[in-house]
């Protein structure tokens, strides 16, 4: 019988056997490597897009940051211009009424007898502070703001010595003065007569 040795074979096989997987190993790590680049590139590119946007979005932001800072400021000072000219129109309401006032006042003082310092008025009452050289001086200004049509009630707060230079002695007083109420006046509406 023939025998033939088939063990170089059997040792070539296996030697081509392991450089095929080693081969195929490689060729593995290879394509897992190229894989994990293309994975590593394609983030950073969404990475860097993303860090665009929110570049993008940042300036798009402190953009309308400063204009709606510009619209809150011009809110601002149209709030103040509206009520400075709600003062206005309430001034100019009460500027006919005032004058009447400081008009009767002028008629009302004591020449050269009495002076005034101050003088508040709000919507019922009146305030009167000043200096006179004496009681009798006070209760004839009084008399005449009692007598007169702007007030219905004059109070005496304070009376009281205060000095000034040269040590001169003067009688500061302070009033409280109630308005009288104007009646409405009533529009008339004339008659049309017959023809």
């Amino acid at each position: 019988m023939i025998r033939i040795n088939l063990l170089p074979f059997r040792v070539a096989r296996k030697k081509e056997n392991i450089r095929r997987q080693i081969s195929v190993f490689l060729l593995l790590i290879l394509l897992v490597c190229a894989a994990l680049f293309g994975i590593h590139r394609m983030v950073s590119q969404k990475i860097l897009i993303v860090k665009e946007n929110t570049k993008q979005v940042k300036q798009q932001i402190s953009k309308y940051k400063e204009k709606a800072d510009r619209v809150a400021k011009i809110k601002k000072d149209l709030k103040v211009l509206k009520d400075k000219l709600a003062i206005v129109k309430s001034l100019e309401g009460q500027r006919e009424k005032q004058l009447i006032l400081f008009d009767g006042m002028t008629n009302l003082i004591i020449p050269e007898r009495m002076w005034l310092e101050s003088f508040k008025t709000d919507n019922n009452t009146v305030i009167i502070k000043g200096i006179a050289f004496d009681n009798p001086t006070i209760a004839d200004f009084m008399k005449k703001l009692e007598g007169s049509p702007l007030f219905n009630k004059v109070d005496l707060r304070t009376a009281k010595m205060k000095k000034f230079k040269g040590n001169i002695e003067l009688k500061s007083f302070e009033l409280l003065c109630r308005k009288t109420k104007k009646k409405a006046k009533k529009k008339t509406v004339p008659k049309q007569g017959r023809k």
